[in-house]
């Protein structure tokens, strides 16, 4: 089925909307104004999922996308965007989720912080390889098909160098057995590549990030783009001080140093033992020993602590893409923290927990987003809530 529409807006997950005869259609890849030829892949009820055929009108935001891979790679979905339609679609994705899924009518003002660099910024990559044709990339959008991919312009330069290097060998038959995927992360000297091969290993790398030094490898999480974490982590934790801070979803400890600088004691949770290692390493470093991290998985580990948690003055929480459990929010709500800083990677998540802690008695303080992800729908937000009264 093919239909002529014309974009109102971008929606939560970087599609356009429209609407044709009935149907609210979603176009991926389209730019607010765009006036589109398009073509219905699928509906479900009277909703219609549509890719373009033909731009017969382009948005004025339209610009043209600089990379060969564009439409095809699963990567970056916003190349057909000037950079300040992705900013201002970033914001509207979250004031989007609030209103509708948290129920919050008036939203607070939304800042965003624009990247520094729009390309060549992100320091971790995870590589797709296809061992019987030899290619080595990203997933095509909406597959498990492997787009050959020989220089990716969001990846920091030295990730670029690793990504021609890997090539390289899997042509050459320098690889084998050739892995499904690989793994790279780019620290200030080096780069750690997991699995290992060749002379390129897993060993760690660190960064410095607001005068604090964090160690971590290709193997632990850790955030993509360093160029707005200090400006991040500065929002997420603003001037709060305290006696007893309490870290959920920690990692190496992106946000543990700082507030162990503020806190009397702080308590960290990490399901991912790695991860929690380099946390511990990295706070032993720092010479803070008034913070203490325990390897467990977040939901059990509050299930069985919150009771006997001392009053906890400021609770940080950075979940992954799925948020955080109904566990993990009842817990939450047991503890009663005063001050809550919630740091998400995904607005519609986000609104769902938050639509819990308000419900809880909860007031919504501010939201502030960061670009962590030019030339992608995704956006980082950080949310602040504080019991009333």
């Amino acid at each position: 089925m093919f239909a002529e529409v014309k974009i109102e807006r971008i929606v939560p997950g970087g599609l356009g909307l429209a609407h044709h005869e009935g149907l609210t259609v979603f176009v991926a890849l389209a730019a607010p104004g765009d006036v589109l030829r398009v073509r219905i892949d699928r509906t479900r009820g009277n909703i219609g999922f549509a890719s373009i055929v033909e731009i017969l009108q382009p948005s004025k935001a339209r610009i043209e996308p600089p990379c060969p891979y564009f439409g095809k790679c699963g990567g970056c979905d916003f190349q057909q965007l000037n950079y300040q339609t992705q900013l201002d679609a970033k914001i509207e994705m979250i004031r989007d989720c609030l209103h509708r899924i948290a129920k919050i009518e008036d939203t607070p003002r939304i800042s965003v912080k624009a990247a520094p660099h729009q390309w060549q910024y992100r320091m971790r990559a995870n590589w797709q390889l296809d061992p019987l044709g030899r290619r080595i990339g990203y997933y095509e959008a909406g597959s498990h098909r492997v787009c050959d991919v020989e220089v990716c312009a969001v990846l920091a330069p030295r990730l670029q160098e690793t990504l021609e290097r890997i090539r390289h060998d899997i042509q050459e038959d320098a690889i084998e057995p050739i892995p499904k995927d690989i793994r790279a992360a780019q620290g200030m000297d080096a780069v750690s590549v997991a699995p290992p091969f060749a002379d390129l290993n897993d060993g760690d790398i660190s960064l410095v990030i607001g005068g604090e030094t964090y160690w971590f490898n290709a193997d632990s999480f850790f955030q993509a783009n360093p160029d707005l974490l200090e400006s991040l982590v500065s929002e997420a934790i603003g001037e709060a001080r305290g006696m007893m801070a309490l870290e959920l979803y920690c990692g190496a400890g992106l946000f543990t140093l700082p507030l162990a600088r503020r806190f009397e004691r702080v308590i960290g949770v990490e399901v991912s033992d790695r991860a929690a290692r380099f946390a511990e390493r990295n706070l032993r470093n720092s010479g803070l020993s008034n913070a203490t991290i325990a390897a467990a998985d977040v939901a059990h580990w509050l299930s069985g602590h919150a009771v006997s948690l001392p009053k906890v003055d400021f609770l940080l929480l950075d979940p992954p893409r799925a948020g955080a459990d109904n566990a993990v929010i009842k817990s939450i709500l047991d503890i009663r923290p005063t001050h809550i800083a919630y740091v998400s990677c995904d607005p519609a998540t986000l609104a769902r927990d938050l639509k819990k802690l308000l419900a809880a008695g909860y007031m919504l303080d501010s939201v502030a987003a960061f670009d962590m992800f030019p030339q992608t729908h995704h956006v980082e937000t950080v949310a602040h809530v504080r019991a009333k009264g």
